[in-house]
């Protein structure tokens, strides 16, 4: 039996096409409800494309070009520290592998 190789997470990745809304993020953050509830370090964690990242200032950093859109943030995110929607029609990822 022959071994299929389907190479590492970053190459599969990259197979992937992104179409950026320029005009206009799909993600938006709360900064106070976020530093309130201690969000920010744990979106940072939990994102599998490391699309938020923590600032020199205590801000978290968006990165939404990047985003998998697999709703990782909305589900570990507490209320009220996202507002999240699809892409606009045609924006975002589109995967190449499943």
């Amino acid at each position: 039996m022959k071994k299929i190789q389907f190479g590492t997470v970053p190459e599969r990745l990259d197979k992937n096409r992104y179409e950026t809304d320029v005009e206009q993020s799909h993600i938006q953050i709360d900064q106070q409800a976020a530093a309130a509830t201690g969000a920010g370090p744990l979106l940072v964690r939990v994102c599998p494309a490391h699309v938020y990242s923590q600032q020199s200032d205590g801000t978290i950093g968006i990165l939404y070009a990047a985003c998998l859109e697999c709703g990782t943030c909305l589900a570990v995110a507490p209320p009220g520290v996202l507002s999240w929607h699809y892409p606009s029609s045609g924006r975002g990822v589109i995967f190449r592998e499943g």
